[in-house]
């Protein structure tokens, strides 16, 4: 089968690709706090190795903020073959986050923020905008990846949502990023922490990415 006919079939099947890949990002997320057998899957690992992918992980998510801000000044700027290939980048980055972000949490244990009230509260709800808008990005990215993958630039202007959709993505998902690295920096800079082995520690909410 030739690329191009492959290239036709995602086209024209651009709604369902999004959706099989939302539902397996969702499950694997959703594994790794919820189904032990899935967890039982990466190898527990130390405070120290958690340390080390916190930072590791806070570090691609800044990349990523850089690279999606860039796409997004690009494409205001119609430059489409840079844009392109800032949102790329970007798309390969949140894969490598992943990569990261799922042996952390379900090996990993839990980091508990420690400081004064107001602290407490702003992290929290820094954090809760930020889990929100994790979840919600997920398939208007994916969406507006793969209308990007299968379609022209002169479809991708005339004949789909990518505009509009991408312009949702982007916002989201940059403002969750810069959320996640914020609240790393307060987790694991600013203030204390105390940590809970994946063993005792019970998930009530997602760690954030980066933290």
């Amino acid at each position: 089968m030739s690329t191009s006919t492959l290239r036709n079939r995602a086209k024209n099947r651009a709604g369902a690709i999004t959706l099989l890949l939302t539902v397996v990002g969702y499950g694997a997320v959703g594994g790794v706090f919820l189904v032990p057998e899935f967890q039982a899957l990466f190898p527990t690992l130390t405070e120290g190795t958690v340390d080390l992918l916190a930072h590791a992980i806070a570090a691609v998510n800044t990349i990523t903020v850089v690279t999606l801000s860039l796409g997004w000044y690009w494409i205001r700027n119609d430059e489409v073959k840079k844009h392109a290939a800032a949102m790329t980048t970007s798309f390969g980055l949140i894969l490598l986050f992943l990569g990261m972000y799922l042996p952390k949490v379900a090996g990993g244990g839990t980091k508990y923020f420690v400081g004064p009230d107001p602290a407490y509260y702003a992290y929290l709800v820094m954090l809760a905008v930020h889990i929100l808008l994790s979840v919600v990005s997920v398939p208007v990215v994916l969406y507006a990846f793969v209308l990007g993958l299968t379609h022209s630039e002169h479809e991708l202007r005339n004949r789909t949502p990518h505009r509009r959709v991408g312009r949702i993505a982007a916002s989201a998902w940059l403002t969750s990023l810069v959320l996640g690295v914020v609240t790393y920096l307060l987790l694991n800079h600013v203030y204390d922490s105390t940590f809970e082995a994946a063993e005792t520690a019970a998930v009530l909410l997602p760690v954030v990415p980066g933290v």
